[in-house]
């Protein structure tokens, strides 16, 4: 599910115009009952850490719940209804799971005594309508001549790697981005837990599955994108890059494929080339066939982070480059 922006005041903005801006937020399911008094519109991440405690992340970082109270039994319970929601099943064979409603909310489950404190749920909440660039802008994400600059980048077929930490806001600008994709393409996106959802007519989600209790039937990220190369994809999109699929990834941009994008998670811009060659080696590329690849493979890297009042904004863009026949980067200024 996306990554939620947060709506904060901006210069003569009324109450009236961030309505209007903010989308529509989703009914729950009854199975999140004893979760439902504490759960308002701002809402857009849920932790429950077994009987210690309930918190709630509205944009600013979690915040305890006043009120709550639940025995151990009771958080189990609840974490178990909630997955069965998702089709699968937690249990002491099974005790970390993570699925997607069909809502679009994500719900991670760790029972004890994995999770050493007790049964701990982390569920993020997506908004209905997924934002468009409008939105992300009025929401204070980007100005308005990072807005055209960004159409550019999508009419120009560039190849985007996004990059940014938990929370920053990844997932919603690529969905905002593959939502002013012409509608005569053809988009496939591949995840691990399907969460990318832009408006757009012709979208073909893939999502990688776990292996089952005896170990089979396990497909992965590394064989979705082989599998969607044969799909005709005109705009190919790996929503998170965490292992070994970046050497598939790198090799399709490489091949014809432009127009792709990817995210990855990095706590600064300075910090991608370390966390591609990491991703590389567990494909078993050496750095300098990774670095080469990389550079070749994607037009622009843009880097997002959350500001100290929960805004989620770009922060800096660069260009991926070879220095020592090792991956580095430099930031640009495009815009």
């Amino acid at each position: 599910m996306p990554d939620s922006f947060v709506i904060q005041p901006r210069g003569e903005r009324s109450a009236a115009s961030v309505a209007e801006a903010s989308p529509e937020r989703l009914r729950m399911d009854p199975a999140f009952g004893p979760l439902l008094a504490h759960l308002d519109d701002a809402v857009t991440d849920v932790f429950v850490n077994g009987a210690g405690g309930l918190f709630v992340d509205r944009g600013n970082g979690a915040e305890p719940a006043e009120g709550w109270r639940a025995s151990e039994r009771e958080v189990r319970d609840l974490a178990v209804a909630l997955v069965g929601l998702g089709g699968r099943h937690l249990d002491d064979q099974a005790p970390c799971v993570d699925v997607r409603l069909d809502s679009g909310i994500r719900v991670h489950a760790v029972l004890s005594p994995v999770s050493t404190t007790g049964t701990a749920l982390s569920i993020r909440i997506p908004r209905v309508r997924a934002a468009d660039l409008d939105t992300l802008a009025a929401l204070g994400a980007f100005d308005a001549s990072q807005r055209v600059w960004l159409l550019g980048l999508v009419a120009e077929r560039a190849n985007i790697l996004i990059t940014g930490g938990t929370g920053t806001g990844k997932t919603t600008l690529l969905s905002a981005l593959l939502s002013e994709v012409p509608s005569t393409e053809r988009i496939v996106t591949i995840e691990d837990v399907a969460e990318l959802r832009p408006r757009h007519p012709h979208h073909v989600s893939l999502e990688a599955r776990q292996s089952n209790l005896e170990g089979a039937g396990a497909i992965t990220l590394a064989r979705l994108v082989r599998e969607s190369l044969r799909m005709r994809p005109d705009r190919l999109v790996v929503g998170e890059c965490r292992g070994e699929e970046v050497r598939e990834l790198l090799t399709a941009l490489n091949t014809g494929h432009d127009g792709g994008a990817g995210t990855l998670h990095a706590s600064g811009l300075r910090d991608v080339p370390a966390r591609l060659e990491a991703l590389g080696a567990l494909a078993g590329m050496d750095a300098v066939a990774l670095a080469r690849q990389a550079v070749s493979a994607f037009t622009i890297v843009l880097h997002l982070d959350r500001a100290p009042g929960g805004t989620r904004r770009i922060r800096q863009a660069g260009r991926l480059v070879i220095a020592g026949d090792r991956l580095d980067i430099e930031e640009v200024q495009p815009w």
